[in-house]
C-alpha cells in the first residue's frame, strides 16, 4: 500500500519523486482500474528533443530525411513565437512502453502525463485488437534501430541523393502501403513444402529437346493459347488486384535493386505500424484522457495531491477536452480528446445512472454498475468508427448539440439534414462514424494488372467513392513516383465504385 501522504507540494520535482508518483499512479491503475499494461520506461527530454521527435513522426529512433528537418524548423518557429504549444508527452507502442516527458513540466504535469501515457495509452496499445493484430511491441525499437543503421549504410554505399530520392517516392506512397485486412497465416514449413512441390513439378515436366522441334500451325495456335494461360497464371500468382501498392512495388518492380526493395519494405512496415493508430486516434486519446481523469481524482480523494495541484490539473484537462463551436475561428472539426472523453464518461453514466432512454438504446450495459469493465471491453474490441456506431448516445448528441450539414456540388446552398432529435439520432451517428472510416477518407488505389514479360506496363485503378476524384497535381506527382519506382510506363484510370463507369485515363513514364 502506497503512502497516503502528499506526494509533493509546489511545482518542483526530481527523479525520486517521479518514481514515487509512478508507483502511486500504478497502484490505482492496476489494482483499482485493473489495467493491463506493458512494462514502463520513463525518459525525461528537453523541449528541443520533443520538437525533434515531432519532426521524425513521433518515433524515438529514425533514419534521416530532409522532410524531418523541414518539419523541425517549422514546428520550432511556431513554438518559439508562441503560435502553438508542445505536447507534454510522447509515448511509443513498444515493450517496454517508452514515455517521453518534458523536463519543463511541473510536478503536477508529470503526474498527469504518467497517468495519461504510461498507463492510459499503454493499456490501449497492449489490449486493442488492431494493435495486437498488426504490431509487435517487443520488436518495434529493434526494427527502428535496424532501419536507421541500414539507411545510413545505404547513404555511404550508394550516395545520399540516391537514398533521398528513393525515400521521397516511398514516403509519397505510404498511405497506399498498408494491408487493410489481416493476412492468412501460413507456417514456414508449409511455405517450404509449397515451394518444393512447385520446383519438383517443373523439373519433372521440363525437357529441353522440345525446344528444338519445328512448330506446326496448330502448335503455334496452342503456343499462343499457352501464352495466354501463362499470363493468367502470372496474374493469379501476383494476387491481383493488389491493394498494397508499396508492397507490390517492393516485391515486383523490375528495375529495383535489392537494397532499394529493402528500403521500400522498411517504409512499408513503418506505414503499417501507424495504421492502427490512425484507426483509433479518438478512442486512444479518449481512453488515456479518461484514465488520467480517474487517477488524478482518486489521488486527490486519497490526499496524495493537494487543492493547488488539483486546480492546475483541471485547468490543463479542460484545455485538452475543449471543443470549439462550429462558428468559432478555432473550429477544425471534432476534437478527438473531447469526443473520446465525453463518450467514455457517458458510458460510465449509462452503466451507473441510466435513464429509460439509455435502457432502450443500450440494454446490454445500462445499469450494469461496472463501467470500467465495460470500457475495458470497448477499448479492446472497437475502433473509432465502430465505437461511435455502437456507443454514441442520444443524450450526448443533445449535450454536444450535434447536427449534420450536407454540401453537394450540384447545389448552390448548404442544407442541415439532421439535428439532435428523435428523427436525427441514427443519421447523426452514422455520418459521424463514417468520418472515422479510413476507407472513405483516403483514396483506394489498387494494382489492377502488371506485365512482367512484355511491355512491363503497370495498370492502377482508383476506385472513386462519393464522386471524390483525385486532385490533378497530386495525382501527377504520385504517379511520377510510382513510375520511377516501377521503371516503365504506368497507367491509371478512375472507376466509379457504384456504377463501374470508367472516367479519366492517365499514362506516366519514369523520369530519365
Amino acid at each position: 500500500m502506497a503512502n497516503r501522504s502528499l506526494l509533493y507540494t509546489g511545482s518542483e520535482w526530481d527523479f525520486d519523486l517521479l518514481r514515487h508518483v509512478h508507483d502511486a499512479v500504478e497502484e490505482i491503475a492496476v489494482e483499482e482500474l485493473e489495467l493491463d499494461v506493458y512494462r514502463n520506461q520513463l525518459e525525461v527530454i528537453t523541449s528541443e528533443q520533443m520538437l525533434d521527435a515531432y519532426a521524425a513522426i513521433g518515433m524515438p529512433l529514425m533514419y534521416r530525411h530532409w522532410s524531418f528537418g523541414k518539419r523541425f524548423v517549422r514546428e520550432e518557429l511556431l513554438y518559439r513565437k508562441g503560435a502553438q504549444s508542445l505536447a507534454y508527452e510522447l509515448v511509443i507502442n513498444s515493450d517496454p512502453c517508452v514515455s517521453y516527458i518534458m523536463e519543463e513540466n511541473t510536478a503536477t504535469m508529470q503526474t498527469l502525463v504518467i497517468a495519461h501515457a504510461a498507463f492510459g495509452h499503454n493499456h490501449f496499445f497492449k489490449n486493442n485488437h488492431l494493435f495486437r493484430q498488426w504490431t509487435r511491441a517487443d520488436r518495434v525499437l529493434d526494427e527502428l534501430t535496424y532501419a536507421k543503421n541500414y539507411l545510413a549504410e545505404c547513404e555511404e554505399r550508394y550516395g545520399f541523393e540516391a537514398v533521398e530520392s528513393l525515400l521521397d517516392a516511398a514516403h509519397a506512397l505510404m498511405p497506399q502501403g498498408v494491408d487493410r485486412y489481416a493476412p492468412k497465416r501460413q507456417s514456414a514449413s508449409a511455405k517450404q513444402e509449397k515451394v518444393k512441390a512447385r520446383r519438383e513439378h517443373l523439373e519433372a515436366t521440363y525437357n529441353d529437346l522440345y525446344r528444338t522441334l519445328p512448330t506446326a500451325p496448330e502448335s503455334r495456335h496452342q503456343a499462343a493459347k499457352d501464352e495466354e494461360n501463362d499470363i493468367e497464371l502470372e496474374r493469379t500468382a501476383l494476387e491481383l488486384p493488389q491493394d498494397n501498392l508499396l508492397a507490390f512495388l517492393a516485391a515486383h518492380a523490375p528495375k529495383l535493386k535489392d537494397w532499394q526493395r529493402e528500403v521500400l519494405e522498411i517504409v512499408r512496415r513503418l506505414a503499417q505500424y501507424f495504421y492502427p493508430q490512425r484507426q483509433t486516434k479518438m478512442m486512444n486519446e479518449g481512453c488515456a484522457t479518461f484514465i488520467h481523469y480517474e487517477i488524478m481524482n482518486r489521488l486527490y480523494e486519497r490526499g496524495q495531491i493537494d487543492e493547488g495541484a488539483m486546480l492546475e490539473f483541471l485547468h490543463m484537462h479542460s484545455a485538452v477536452v475543449s471543443q470549439p463551436s462550429y462558428d468559432s475561428r478555432g473550429f477544425s472539426g471534432m476534437n478527438p480528446y473531447a469526443l473520446g472523453f465525453a463518450m467514455m464518461r457517458d458510458i460510465q453514466r449509462i452503466c451507473e445512472s441510466p435513464t429509460k432512454e439509455d435502457h432502450d438504446w443500450f440494454p446490454e450495459i445500462a445499469g450494469s454498475g461496472d463501467a470500467i469493465a465495460t470500457l475495458r471491453t470497448a477499448w479492446a474490441e472497437y475502433r473509432d468508427e465502430s465505437f461511435v456506431l455502437q456507443f454514441l448516445s442520444p443524450h450526448l448528441m443533445r449535450e454536444m448539440r450535434l447536427f449534420l450539414v450536407s454540401s453537394r456540388a450540384s447545389s448552390a446552398v448548404m442544407t442541415v439534414d439532421a439535428i439532435h432529435d428523435e428523427s436525427g439520432y441514427h443519421e447523426l451517428r452514422r455520418h459521424l462514424a463514417s468520418q472515422y472510416d479510413l476507407s472513405k477518407q483516403e483514396p483506394h488505389i489498387e494494382v489492377l494488372d502488371a506485365d512482367l514479360k512484355g511491355n512491363r506496363r503497370l495498370v492502377l485503378n482508383h476506385r472513386v467513392r462519393d464522386g471524390k476524384f483525385l486532385e490533378k497535381e497530386q495525382r501527377l506527382r504520385t504517379m511520377r513516383h510510382v513510375a520511377n519506382l516501377w521503371g516503365y510506363r504506368v497507367r491509371m484510370f478512375e472507376t466509379d465504385e457504384e456504377t463501374g463507369v470508367t472516367f479519366d485515363d492517365f499514362d506516366t513514364v519514369p523520369m530519365p
